[in-house]
């Protein structure tokens, strides 16, 4: 199976604080995958880099062979994302 999303060494500053910090994984087509984390973790800021709400401040990441920081328009065409 190919992973359908990679994500490397991805990174979130809002000015001296980092919320994310060079978090890297993978997950393959078809596989079910959660992100987990007590308050304050990340976890939204790493689903609004991936979604492309936001822009990584270092890193990449590649959904379905798209990067979010070179072609966010391709990524925001293969996904679909429900907050909540």
């Amino acid at each position: 199976m190919t992973n359908i999303l990679e994500v490397n060494n991805l990174s979130k500053n809002y000015g001296d604080f980092q919320a994310v910090k060079g978090i890297s994984f993978s997950i393959k087509e078809g596989e079910i995958f959660s992100l987990l984390g007590p308050n304050g973790a990340g976890k939204t800021t790493t689903i609004s880099m991936l979604s492309t709400l936001y822009a990584p401040t270092s890193g990449d990441a590649t959904i379905a062979g798209h990067s979010v920081t070179k072609d966010p328009m391709a990524v925001r065409n293969a996904i679909g994302v429900v907050p909540q």
